[in-house]
């Protein structure tokens, strides 16, 4: 395991964030009605390995369906950064980091690892749902 700490970001930056990840462990797409909509790419983390720098004021938290996850984006871009949520077939308490905000990951950091996909539209993110091309 090679944990290494990410600087992220909304779009304005007015909410900061950095986050220990082992991106070579993977990271992992979910096909729920919401990952779907923002085609989201991201990876979990336990929640000490995740620090909100900056913005705690201007974040905006969004739930549906069981209310299980709570989905933080910036009120002022609107950009999604990440997810706290406590899913025991997932580890219990966690913090799902959106890919696309880490400021300082390289492609070829992001591409190392494996893709796993989630069956979220089912509610058994633990199995890979029969179709992933769209995801």
């Amino acid at each position: 395991m090679t944990l290494k700490t990410y600087q992220g970001s909304c779009h304005c930056k007015a909410v900061r964030f950095e986050a220990q990840i082992d991106l070579a462990a993977g990271t992992g797409r979910c096909n729920c009605s919401y990952c779907s909509k923002i085609r989201a790419w991201g990876v979990n983390i336990k929640p000490d390995a995740f620090r909100l720098i900056a913005g705690e004021e201007v974040l905006s938290d969004y739930q549906f369906g069981t209310k299980s996850g709570h989905h933080r984006f910036c009120r002022h871009c609107g950009i999604k950064m990440y997810s706290r949520a406590d899913v025991a077939e997932l580890g219990g308490a966690l913090v799902s980091i959106a890919l696309a905000c880490l400021d300082d990951a390289t492609p070829a950091e992001l591409l190392e690892g494996p893709l796993q996909f989630a069956n979220g539209r089912d509610n058994a993110w633990w199995d890979t749902p029969a179709e992933t091309r769209h995801m």
